[in-house]
């Protein structure tokens, strides 16, 4: 789940952070109210979860409170790739002296978070990886120790930082770890973390991304959820407990287990086909489960085959087919449904799924045929 920059900068100021002064708003007239208070000039940020606001016109500068409200009036009638203007932050202008990259994520080869930062900041980490990854310093951080002061100093070195900074600057590197670990984040970021012209040091942009699998934890930051940035199956997987992601193929497929949903897709592609989406669906998935799952896939236009594989183990395979059918009652495909069942009483199944003509399959390789085969036809 991504976070607003303004709800990003929030937490991180909560964490010793220092961040611009600014707040949000909804309204054009917000804005000009907010911009009097900050004394005038303003920098004005379309919030909305996509990158390049700037190049896209969504973050401009504002001289005085009327331009502040006829550029927030601009800016939020915009849509920046496909996504609607909603809201806006307004902050103070800084003059910048020197921009910084400083962000926190998981190094899954090296099992443990990594620190990083640059003194190319202001751009796209990846551009600065391409082009420059020894401007990249990495600090890879024992999950049980934390980061330490010493390693907060070295990252200061590497990137050149002015010695006088290196207080606050390990102050700002603490408090982004603590962000980082106390909300279940995938991603912290400060980019670009910037030395003003008058000596101070501060973030002024911020992105967290939280680990979904955590959100339970934290209902205050799913609160935070902008449902604008999540495609409407996804929103309405959630509400039946699914794991669904969409994806740009033909094959619908419906699986109990991510592992097999994984191979499911790999299999699919490997003859030809295109999985348009993962789907788990779990363990001892009922009919209304399997109805809901159903109406999610159909409801992608790209959608002309299902590929359904279950393994029965918890689970019996008569009970699933059974639920299958009643599904099918209540959905009505128009599409081709390839079942294929393993596991207890996985022949009862097969046997009550081709009593109602569906087709069936006893292998996956069969089945991924099978559905590429249907969805060809088509």
């Amino acid at each position: 789940m991504k976070l607003h920059e303004y709800q990003s900068k929030q937490i991180f100021s909560k964490y010793g952070v220092p961040i611009p002064k600014g707040r949000v708003a909804a309204t054009a007239a917000d804005a000009r109210q907010i911009a009097q208070e900050l004394g005038g000039r303003v920098v004005i940020k379309s919030q909305v979860l996509v990158g390049g606001r700037g190049k896209a016109g969504g973050i401009k500068l504002a001289k005085t409170p009327q331009e502040a409200e006829e550029i927030a009036t601009q800016i939020l009638s915009m849509e920046i790739r496909g996504l609607p203007v909603r809201k806006v932050l307004v902050d103070e202008a800084a003059e910048i002296k020197k921009e910084i990259y400083l962000g926190i994520t998981n190094d899954r080869a090296a099992r443990r978070p990594v620190m990083m930062a640059s003194s190319a900041g202001g751009v796209e980490i990846e551009e600065v990886a391409r082009t420059n990854p020894e401007k990249i310093i990495k600090v890879h951080i024992n999950p049980q120790l934390g980061l330490k002061d010493f390693q907060a100093r070295n990252i200061a070195i590497g990137i050149d930082l002015p010695r006088d900074h290196w207080k606050l600057f390990n102050q700002i590197a603490i408090g982004l770890w603590r962000a980082f670990i106390d909300c279940d984040a995938t991603l912290a970021e400060i980019n670009p973390l910037v030395i003003t012209g008058d000596n101070r040091l501060i973030a002024l942009d911020g992105k967290m991304v939280i680990d979904d699998n955590a959100i339970f934890r934290h209902p205050d930051l799913n609160e935070m959820r902008d449902l604008d940035a999540e495609a409407p199956s996804e929103i309405e997987a959630r509400k039946y407990g699914l794991s669904f992601i969409k994806l740009d193929g033909t094959i619908g497929c419906m699986v109990n287990g991510a592992g097999l949903a994984m191979t499911t897709m790999d299999i699919i592609k490997l003859f030809g086909g295109e999985p348009a989406n993962f789907l788990d669906i779990g363990g001892g998935a009922g009919a209304d489960k399997v109805a809901a799952a159903m109406r999610i896939i159909l409801a992608d236009p790209n959608v002309n085959a299902i590929l359904l594989n279950i393994f029965g183990g918890i689970t019996r395979c008569d009970e699933v087919a059974r639920g299958v059918l009643a599904a099918m009652d209540e959905v009505k495909p128009k599409v081709p449904m390839v079942v294929r069942l393993v596991g207890t009483n996985a022949e009862e199944g097969r046997q009550i799924l081709e009593s109602a003509k569906l087709i069936t399959a006893e292998t996956l390789a069969d089945a991924a045929l099978k559905a590429v085969a249907a969805s060809k036809s088509r």
